[in-house]
């Protein structure tokens, strides 16, 4: 018997609204909900093709345990809980809790919105500080910049009907970062405005074709690029004099940092017209309302809090920023209204780095987006007091997903206990001493808060309107199958272990809302997942009982939202002159790129038809594998032809891929996306599994000294046909 029944796609943060077709209680197929009022039946090829995930031979149902021998043998979920929870105590007995760490995947935020509360709450309770995720591996930069730029605490102009949008390094028709919902709708509504588009990007990207200007510079120039922009804007005074006056400081030391940044140096060095500089910043700044956006690219080049920290401060002198009596249109339904941004002053800044827990190298610190990922690897390599030696990973695959693949899998396999818990048998999995068979999203109910969270991350990201979901589980997992939720794992872990957990309402350590109280559930038995829920929603501006009334999702306008004015005597200011971002982009003026042994740069990007990483989900007829896009010219000065395996070798390693030209990079780039191929050692053929560029980064070198995040994008690489016998 067959049946459609309306749910939310989980395979990324745009959280989709779709109509899910089921047959005897197996997914068959999946599609956009024509009749919502944002989305409008859109779903990206990710999330159509999904329906294999919940069929796929590759699935694991039932979790294994690594014999002596290094092969898997299956075991009870219950019993594996059991033999984890001894192991878990029997090391913090002997090394303390710091000796246990715990990796959180992307996918740990997305299935579940209990996932992240029941971490912290997990976490604190074993004592340990060391919960990494991959907030510091993608963008960090973003909660960073705002430390030390300070918040305005009403929205960005973002969800407001923008005159203009400034996109660096960001292309939402792939991604599906910033204007949340159907991609092409937010473009085609800015365009019948007549609103402008500026992209910055290394490559004609799906995004950049539907520019007004498309600035296509150097990769890594994105810093000295926004100078020279910040640089027209204060000489020609084409921001908003009053809000400045009114809400900022550090100007003049911003207008001497930008100084030298001519348009003719600008173009230099990042290899643009000087004239497209200088329009871009009249564009921007003269178009009204308006917002500025980073991505992947800019974010994982070791600039990216400077970056970051330079679109703040365009935003801020061009008042980009709503009002007193302005009507927030995306009042946040799910998240708490005590957080709610809607008071028009400034938040001045605040610790952004260099508090919280220690860790051993490189003078890192916990961050203002989480701890640094990049050291997980020396937490666990280097001896002594405090060193790891046992991991959980939820969500996420850290062998493949973490930069310097070399040193992280050295330290996986030098673990005493890995715990992966994964749908399939991922590179991290092979590695494990248990794999944890897990549910997957259609077998458990959710909402979407975080795509609620997203605006009060980073601006220029969010859905338009004020917009909820909840959906049940829909299908249960497969007949006879051992599988279980990240968050029932978490819980039966502590309770085996004698532990108490106590769970905060919102998003556990990521809001921390003052005042609040935690559940404190009966470790003796698993809790109730609606309860749990109705808990973690706690204090939402619109209740979750109210959502749950509507199976499609709904708009919320009520009660509406409006911007309220200052506070009497509030003295909060936004700082565009911070001595420590001033410092940074000075250095920009004396880096050196030298290509010496290595021409080419090696940059990011997203693949439309996979996930952030090869899996069973892919369209027929689709490779597994992540090409080496570079521009047909470059192949023919090579002498490689499209569909030949090649070598891209850094300073660090090398790795072998398959080179395809595509004329949208810029010349003299390497275009290849990141956590494909398989363990290093392996004899690796690259067309079924792709390659891992994060074997050619080094985690200590080239970084960004507040996150640790080493340049995973504009790597100095040098490319070349395939060793003979590897071709």
């Amino acid at each position: 018997m067959s049946r459609t029944v309306p749910s939310i796609c989980r395979v990324c943060m745009n959280f989709c609204p779709v109509d899910v077709e089921i047959a005897d209680g197996v997914v068959q197929s999946v599609s956009g909900d024509r009749t919502n009022p944002i989305y409008r039946g859109y779903t990206c090829v990710k999330g159509r093709t999904q329906a294999a995930r919940y069929t796929s031979p590759a699935r694991l149902l039932h979790s294994l345990e690594r014999r002596p021998d290094g092969t898997f043998v299956p075991i009870p979920t219950a019993e594996a809980i059991g033999a984890i929870a001894e192991k878990l105590t029997g090391i913090v007995d002997r090394f303390g809790p710091r000796a246990v760490a715990l990796f959180g995947g992307t996918y740990m935020a997305m299935d579940s919105p209990v996932n992240l509360s029941m971490i912290d709450a997990f976490m604190t309770a074993v004592g340990s500080p060391l919960t990494f995720t991959t907030s510091t591996i993608d963008q960090p930069g973003k909660p960073l910049a705002k430390g030390f730029h300070g918040a305005w605490m009403a929205p960005s102009q973002a969800f407001d009907d923008p005159d203009v949008a400034l996109l660096v390094g960001n292309n939402p028709f792939v991604s599906h970062q910033g204007r949340n919902g159907a991609p092409a709708d937010f473009f085609r509504g800015l365009a019948a405005r007549g609103g402008r588009l500026i992209v910055i990007d290394p490559r004609r990207t799906e995004t950049a074709k539907r520019a007004t200007l498309h600035l296509q510079p150097r990769p890594g120039e994105d810093a000295t690029l926004l100078a020279g922009m910040l640089r027209v804007v204060l000489a020609e005074e084409l921001g908003d004099a009053e809000f400045v006056a009114e809400n900022v400081t550090g100007v003049d030391a911003l207008r001497e940092a930008v100084a030298p940044f001519t348009p003719d140096l600008v173009a230099e060095r990042a290899g643009v017209p000087a004239e497209d500089v200088v329009a871009a910043a009249r564009i921007f700044a003269g178009a009204g309302k308006g917002y500025a956006a980073a991505g992947t690219g800019p974010n994982m080049s070791a600039k990216g809090t400077l970056v970051e920290y330079l679109l703040l401060c365009l935003d801020t002198l061009c008042g980009h920023w709503m009002r007193a009596g302005d009507r927030v249109r995306n009042a946040l339904s799910l998240v708490p209204a005590v957080i709610q941004p809607d008071k028009a002053q400034a938040l001045s800044p605040f610790p952004a780095y260099g508090y919280g827990e220690q860790l051993r190298v490189r003078g890192l610190t916990m961050t203002a987006a989480g701890l640094p990922t990049a050291a997980m690897a020396d937490e666990i390599l280097l001896p002594g007091d405090g060193q790891v030696r046992a991991v959980v990973s939820l969500g996420g695959n850290p062998a493949a997903c973490v930069p310097d693949q070399l040193k992280m899998v050295e330290a996986l396999r030098s673990l005493d206990l890995l715990v992966q818990v994964d749908i399939q048998m991922s590179p991290t999995a092979a590695l494990a001493d248990y794999v944890i068979a897990t549910t997957l999203p259609f077998e458990m109910p959710g909402t979407n808060l975080m795509v609620d969270f997203l605006p009060l991350y980073a601006n220029g990201v969010g859905l338009p309107e004020s917009y909820a979901h909840y959906t049940p589980a829909i299908v249960d997992p497969p007949a006879g199958s051992d599988v279980i939720e990240q968050w029932r794992l978490l819980h039966r872990l502590a309770g085996r272990m004698g532990l108490q957990l106590e769970l905060y309402p919102a998003l556990g350590e990521v809001i921390h809302i003052e005042g609040s109280v935690p559940l404190v559930p009966d470790m003796s038995r698993d809790p109730d997942i609606d309860e749990l829920l109705e808990h973690i929603h706690t204090g939402s501006r619109i209740p979750l009982a109210e959502i749950r009334r509507h199976p499609r999702g709904a708009l919320f306008p009520d009660p509406p939202v409006h911007v309220k004015p200052r506070d009497p005597g509030w003295e909060g200011r936004l700082e565009v002159g911070n001595a420590v971002m001033m410092a940074d982009l000075q250095a920009e003026l004396t880096a050196a790129d030298d290509p010496g042994d290595y021409p080419f740069r090696l940059v990011s990007r997203r693949l439309m038809h996979v996930m952030n990483a090869p899996t069973y989900a892919v369209p027929a007829g689709r490779s597994r594998h992540n090409p080496a896009f570079l521009h047909s010219g470059d192949l023919a000065g090579l002498g490689i032809e499209a569909g030949d395996v090649v070598e891209i070798r850094s300073d660090r390693a090398a790795i072998l891929a398959v080179a395809e030209a595509d004329d949208t990079v810029r010349p003299g780039t390497v275009s290849l996306s990141h956590s494909f191929g398989d363990l290093p050692g392996h004899d690796e053929d690259v067309r079924a599994l792709g390659s891992n560029p994060g074997r050619l980064i080094a985690d200590d070198g080239v970084f960004d000294r507040f996150s640790g995040q080493p340049r995973m994008s504009n790597v100095p690489v040098a490319v070349g046909p395939a060793p003979r016998g590897r071709r």
